[in-house]
């Protein structure tokens, strides 16, 4: 009898535990890039007679819908990354778990004042919304202001200080999003006070370190992951003594 030997594919190395959280993590903080284009889609919004206008509404929903969708992502990178950037501080982790819930909470809010703004107008509310139709774009900026531009700055603090003591990825990207956190505060402030616009040359270039640091970051632990550091031998220690307590 004639054996005939059939080549056979080798199986690939199933993924380990840590470059699955890190590849997560990193798909999270590009999704929550799909909200560039809500600056063009609520653009309408701003105009005095937007409640009584003709113009369509869908743009202001896809806004919405695409903020919505940040929001949950921003919640996702900071689930997803707690398990591993909590061995290098707790306290700071959960602060970058409750910051990111507070800043998607806010993005809610403001989300659902816009939509507010768009039932009206469906709804024929004519000159009498005119008010309240500037209130509710008047809210949304403020809320804006919080949510999307301090909350940030705050979690460039929190996490990056963890990221760069814990050296879990390449230290100048925390150390970017650590130098424009001060930044995108002072921003903040200008706008809070009047010095300048929301959409001004000024605000565009505070926020320039924060956005760089968070694509990069996405960018770099889907590419390469986390470095191998002292968290990462203990983490894959602790997996292969669990795999070893099961086949037991």
């Amino acid at each position: 009898m004639t054996i005939i030997d059939r080549p056979t594919t080798p199986t690939p190395a199933p993924m380990d535990s840590l470059r699955k959280t890190a590849l997560l993590a990193g798909v999270l903080y590009l999704i929550t890039f799909v909200s560039i284009p809500t600056l063009a889609l609520y653009s309408p919004v701003h105009d005095a007679d937007y409640i009584v206008g003709t113009g369509p509404e869908t743009p202001v929903v896809i806004g919405g819908v695409l903020e919505v969708i940040v929001a949950l992502a921003g919640i996702g990178t900071a689930v997803v990354l707690y398990p591993v950037v909590r061995r290098q501080g707790q306290a700071r982790a959960l602060g970058f778990v409750g910051t990111r819930v507070l800043e998607a909470a806010g993005i809610f809010v403001g989300v659902a004042s816009l939509l507010t703004l768009v039932t009206l107008r469906q709804a024929g509310a004519g000159a009498g919304g005119l008010v309240t139709g500037q209130a509710l774009v008047g809210f949304y900026d403020s809320i804006f202001l919080l949510s999307q531009g301090l909350i940030p700055a705050i979690n460039a603090l929190l996490l990056g200080s963890l990221l760069y003591q814990s050296r879990l990825v390449a230290r100048a990207l925390p150390l970017l999003g650590i130098i424009g956190a001060p930044l995108l505060i002072v921003s903040d402030a200008g706008i809070l006070f009047g010095l300048w616009d929301r959409l001004s040359p000024v605000t565009a270039i505070a926020t320039i370190p924060i956005a760089v640091w968070e694509f990069s970051l996405g960018v770099y632990l889907i590419i390469k992951g986390f470095r191998p550091s002292p968290i990462t031998a203990r983490m894959v220690a602790a997996d292969a003594r669990t795999a070893q307590d099961a086949t037991v």
